[in-house]
């Protein structure tokens, strides 16, 4: 049998060969790991030319129609869970190019919120840098968040999470999305508001909703003006999602108190960009769902899924 290559994409932890046992298709497959993005398409269309199996994370590497045009040789491009706007899928049913996904155990993101809420408002790490570093004793007044409202952009299942969490420390938790309804926000047991309403009444706000054509700079300046300059914003979903523009001049206008941002319109966020200067904005490297739990489910998932393909068996496509 003719041995096939396979590329793992953006390993940045260096951990995709240990959390999966890739010895299960060891004799039929040649693995190479790349641990650093690709500098541009045209470097991933190279280093990729001769391979006919990629393993991606998430979105981290885009496969737009010009790249599967490049990569003759691909049979086969899995992704980390299953749904990937980074990916051309009409490109590749047009390439004959089977894409399958893996399925989330869990979704760590909500606590990754929740955390950026509590650093945002109790500064727990900028204290503890304080601290190491051998500074004077306490600087940082917190801001208690029980009795606060928090304003969760999008209410399906991360946001109704973040919700729960939220209650339970004895927030007031009102909702707003653009399909979101009172009836769905009363099972949830949150209070809906128009997006209007939203912004301008809540101490935080918390983004849960996917990127799309629609959703795309949903949160604009308007929006950022509503809020309270005590007020913080809080983004896990996806950069493009906020106007970062909007928000870099909110940030350095201190018109609002601070925001938690884990993901960006470009990422990985350039070492230069002005993001990384604001001492009001908490920066977090696109950690939501990054936890060696859930990458031992991804990688174990490609591997049970590429060893299935050359079975012949069904694979979980996307759809």
């Amino acid at each position: 049998m003719t041995r096939l290559r396979c590329a793992i994409l953006d390993d940045y932890f260096n951990i995709a060969q240990d959390v999966a046992d890739w010895s299960k298709i060891a004799d039929r497959v040649d693995v190479t790991v790349f641990s650093h993005p690709f500098a541009s398409e045209q470097a991933a269309a190279s280093a990729l030319a001769d391979v006919e199996i990629v393993c991606a994370m998430r979105e981290r590497t885009a496969f737009p129609k010009s790249l599967f045009a490049a990569l003759p040789k691909l049979k086969l491009l899995l992704t980390s869970g299953m749904r990937n706007a980074a990916i051309d899928l009409e490109a590749a049913k047009a390439r004959n190019v089977v894409v399958c996904g893996t399925q989330y155990g869990r979704d760590p993101t909500a606590a990754l919120t929740i955390g950026l809420i509590l650093e945002l408002t109790r500064g727990i790490g900028r204290e503890n840098a304080r601290m190491h570093a051998g500074e004077p004793w306490q600087t940082f007044a917190g801001v208690e968040i029980e009795g606060r409202t928090l304003g969760i952009v999008g209410l399906g299942k991360l946001g109704s999470k973040v919700a729960d969490i939220a209650k339970t420390l004895g927030m007031n938790v009102i909702a707003w999305s653009p399909n979101l309804t009172p009836e769905k926000c009363k099972e949830a047991g949150v209070t809906y508001a128009s997006k209007e309403e939203l912004f301008a009444k809540a101490d935080i706000v918390t983004i849960h909703v996917v990127l799309s054509d629609r959703s795309r700079g949903l949160v604009g300046a308007a929006d950022l003006t509503r809020m309270k300059p005590t007020a913080y914003l809080v983004n896990t979903a996806r950069g493009p999602i906020v106007d970062e523009a909007a928000l870099l001049s909110a940030l350095q206008q201190k018109k609002i108190a601070g925001a938690g941002i884990d993901v960006f319109s470009v990422e990985p966020l350039p070492t230069d960009h002005p993001f990384r200067k604001l001492d009001n904005l908490v920066l977090t490297p696109h950690l939501g769902y990054a936890t060696e739990d859930g990458l031992r489910t991804h990688y174990g998932q490609m591997v049970d899924t590429i060893d299935a393909w050359f079975k012949g068996e069904p694979p979980r496509r996307l759809a």
